[in-house]
């Protein structure tokens, strides 16, 4: 009987854990884990703020080089995997090799949505999604006074405030009517909105772009829809992420705003399973399916195939959780904000330090916290263990709300 051989496409967070996962959920067979990105894996959220701070800084790996020798993990660095023969179960890689497998993961994460305007291909203008990314960012920037960001996400809002705090002369241009539109609450997408413009930031809302232009082949000016043209010796397009699915749709794998997965992250074909960034999933506590880009979500969904992998039974279920770190304001969600029809706000907003609680109906569905750590990690307890506080509860404070969870929870 051949060797069992479990193939990993993508060694991104979610790539490595499944890989630490899988050995430690005694998976003894070969192991492979090919990653297109000739560096060794990393954590990707300091790219858009530490790595571009330094110019000496390297990387942050998520793993010691040692670790995948001692975990006989066959690491494969710069390579890509150009198709997948699901009938013959093979991959093939650029070059020509070919590896069989027995069972195969696929966490090919998203890239970078594409501005598609006049002059967006001129030097001086960038993305960031991976380490070679940030590199041409930082040294791009290094000797520039004027920065705009194109998209107030979290990738372009990071990016601001480092370049703001870093002296330069910062402009966002949001397509949307406010930041942040897709991730957060209305409330605190304006507090972050106030908090960027009192770094300086100049900060455009509701403004589409209508070229990029430059003398030379190199930027020197944003101009949007209205004719404004903004000066510019760097530009960061941060409009959001699609999903890479362009192996799983070549195999004939079912894809629909990601690779689609069930609730222990098998596709649509045998023994091929599919985690992260780059896959659709149903999300029990909303009832809909999602597809997350969070480093957590890639990580918890990791472990659950790797379960699955090794024949335990194992569903995703797991509370979503993000961060964003901007300047000094650490901005952590917890939950999904749908149907939402009722907030309440504890700490000190004109502070910098505050809680925003969100409800559909009783029940808590998330909250957004700035600068107040301990309750997001309380709020990941109540919401993991469907617990709703009520407006009483949430103004008596953290310790009131922890002790009517541990009387939830020794209730049974």
């Amino acid at each position: 009987m051949a060797e069992e051989h479990i193939i990993i496409i993508g060694a991104g967070h979610g790539g490595v854990q499944a890989a630490a996962s899988l050995r430690e959920e005694g998976f003894t067979g070969r192991l492979t884990l090919i990653s297109a990105d000739p560096e060794l894996p990393y954590h990707k959220p300091p790219l858009s703020k530490a790595f571009l701070k330094a110019p000496d800084a390297e990387p942050q790996i998520l793993k010691a080089e040692a670790f995948y020798a001692n975990q006989d993990i066959e690491l494969r660095l710069g390579i890509s995997a150009s198709g997948v023969d699901v009938q013959n179960r093979k991959i093939m890689l650029d070059g020509g090799a070919e590896l069989s497998w027995t069972r195969l993961l696929i966490a090919t994460g998203a890239r970078p949505r594409v501005l598609n305007v006049p002059g967006s291909d001129l030097q001086g203008v960038f993305s960031l999604r991976d380490c070679a990314d940030a590199r041409r960012l930082r040294e791009g920037t290094a000797e520039a006074q004027a920065v705009t960001v194109i998209g107030g996400g979290f990738i372009g809002l990071e990016v601001a405030a480092t370049m703001a705090l870093a002296g330069k002369t910062v402009t966002v241009v949001e397509a949307a009517d406010r930041l942040l539109g897709r991730a957060v609450s209305p409330r605190v997408a304006g507090f972050m909105r106030s908090y960027h413009e009192g770094l300086g930031i100049r900060v455009l809302t509701g403004t589409g772009i209508g070229e990029i232009v430059g003398t030379g082949g190199r930027v020197n000016a944003v101009v949007t829809e209205t004719g404004e043209q903004i000066a510019s010796d760097a530009v960061l397009v941060g409009i959001g992420a699609l999903p890479d699915t362009a192996l799983a749709e070549a195999a004939g794998l079912t894809c629909d705003n990601g690779i689609h997965v069930d609730a222990s992250c098998r596709t649509s074909a045998a023994d091929i399973y599919a985690i992260g960034d780059c896959v659709s999933f149903p999300h029990k506590a909303s009832g809909r399916r999602l597809r997350l880009e969070s480093v957590q979500n890639a990580t918890d969904q990791a472990r659950i195939a790797a379960k699955a992998m090794t024949g335990h039974h194992a569903e995703f279920d797991a509370v979503a959780w993000f961060w964003s770190d901007q300047g000094d304001r650490k901005l952590q969600m917890a939950g999904l904000a749908f149907d939402v029809d009722r907030e309440v706000v504890t700490g000190d907003e004109a502070g910098g330090a505050f809680a925003v609680f969100l409800f559909s109906g009783a029940r808590l569905v998330a909250v957004e916290t700035v600068n107040r750590p301990g309750e997001h990690m309380l709020a990941r307890r109540m919401l993991a263990a469907g617990f709703s506080p009520t407006e009483e509860e949430i103004a008596a404070g953290p310790a009131a709300m922890k002790a009517a969870l541990e009387r939830l929870t020794a209730a049974g």
